[in-house]
């Protein structure tokens, strides 16, 4: 089963440039001009990109952005970006004051922290109070902006439950609940036929998920260079860690009590291969992380990961010294091999964990993408099932592994008596 999810990651690395992995609902609406155009992109199919909307209307010189709430969550705060990712992209935030009045903050971050107020923004937003819905479970924030020349927008998004403490415009905010991305196309013309469902504005009324126009489309954000850097990364360790790891650990188990040199196959798939596919997939993670500018161990995932690595590394040091320096008068098994053989496990098991929570949690957490398809989690659970059932198939071995060692001893000890009777007889040979 890991095999098809190794081919499903690698299928998703090479044809990254085509992927479609962030769905999105698009409603024309509202009366058409030469000039004027408007796109609802709405995303949906995940459980992190459903709380937002966002409408843009071009009008000649300007064009008016309407961000709106869906409703299924509190709105603290509320923003938009221009550009693909967080770190460097100019952002427009908006709050509710509890005076009735609303703050717009443009600010900018150069990686993922709490972006502050940019003094010089490269364009001036205006809050546009007539296209604002500021009652109600679904809350508008519009603002007017000087227009630019792209025909296609990649735009960033995020909503925050908690209202910043003040109207200040630098007032400290707390992170984002949702965010994401979405891709605007400015070029489509509006229909002439429909009108939104309360007939106001097509940019005050859209919801995630329920287009009101005649139109509907779907389109995709191609992956950013350290997206892809990131889905390498977590190709190469899922490969070391999930299927390498324990392809060795089932040739200790399997075959010590059929083959000799059973030793060479274990160290060979442990440090031989994982060990290089390993270390390329965490310097890919770390080059991935850099890329993006954001910061390095700064969540769960990312000291999991170093933590993993090292302790990868002191099970192969730990496992070296337990073949390598061993008690010729032995009469059993030592307890620093079932510690050896109980950490390998514990680090194929937190594996597992560092996996899942690499493609489950930190994958759409950090880039805003929808979560992978539910099939990788299908076959994630299939391999989490066969792992242990046989690894416990392997341990009906062990009988026959024990009497192999037992037999061993009764050997070392004959030769030990052979040659102490040996050296006895020659020294009282000597003597004579």
């Amino acid at each position: 089963m890991l095999p098809l999810l190794v081919l499903f990651l690698f299928q998703f690395l090479l044809s990254a440039c085509g992927l479609q992995p962030v769905s999105v609902q698009a409603a024309l609406q509202s009366p058409a001009t030469d000039d004027y155009a408007s796109r609802i992109f709405t995303p949906v199919s995940s459980r992190l990109l459903r709380s937002v909307c966002i409408a843009a209307t071009v009008n000649g010189s300007t064009t008016t952005y309407v961000v709106s709430s869906s409703g299924n969550r509190r709105v603290g705060w509320m923003g938009m970006g221009f550009g693909s990712q967080m770190a460097n992209t100019p952002m427009v935030i908006m709050w509710l004051n509890s005076d009735g009045s609303v703050t717009l903050s443009q600010r900018s971050a150069t990686r993922l922290v709490m972006p502050t107020v940019d003094s010089d923004p490269p364009r001036v937003a205006s809050f546009s109070s007539g296209a604002s819905v500021l009652t109600g479970s679904t809350m508008s924030f519009a603002f007017t902006i000087p227009s630019n020349s792209d025909t296609r927008q990649s735009v960033i998004y995020a909503l925050g439950t908690t209202t910043p403490s003040s109207s200040a415009v630098d007032a400290p905010i707390v992170q984002h609940i949702d965010a994401g991305t979405l891709s605007l196309d400015l070029t489509k013309q509006v229909s002439t036929s429909t009108t939104t469902s309360s007939g106001s504005s097509p940019t005050s009324t859209g919801t995630p998920g329920s287009g009101t126009g005649t139109g509907s489309g779907s389109t995709s954000i191609p992956l950013r260079p350290h997206q892809k850097v990131i889905v390498a990364h977590a190709v190469f360790c899922t490969v070391g860690f999930l299927l390498f790891l324990p392809a060795g650990v089932f040739v200790a188990r399997f075959m010590r009590t059929f083959v000799p040199s059973w030793f060479q196959g274990h160290w060979i798939l442990q440090w031989g291969i994982a060990g290089p596919t390993i270390l390329i997939g965490i310097i890919l993670g770390i080059v991935g992380v850099g890329q993006a500018g954001a910061s390095h161990l700064d969540d769960n995932h990312k000291r999991w990961g170093i933590a993993l690595f090292i302790l990868y590394l002191v099970q192969c040091a730990f496992g070296a010294a337990v073949h390598f320096i061993k008690k010729q008068n032995r009469t059993r098994r030592p307890p620093q091999n079932y510690a050896h053989a109980i950490l390998g496990l514990a680090v194929i098991g937190l594996a597992f964990y560092q996996v899942r929570s690499g493609y489950h949690e930190e994958w759409p957490l950090t880039t805003g993408r929808d979560p992978l398809p539910s099939g990788i989690d299908v076959l994630f659970w299939i391999w989490v099932a066969l792992l242990p059932l046989a690894y416990a198939a392997g341990l009906v071995f062990l009988p026959k592994q024990y009497r192999q060692e037992q037999e061993a001893v009764k050997v070392r000890r004959q030769d030990d008596e052979g040659n102490f009777n040996l050296k006895q007889t020659s020294y009282q040979q000597s003597r004579r």
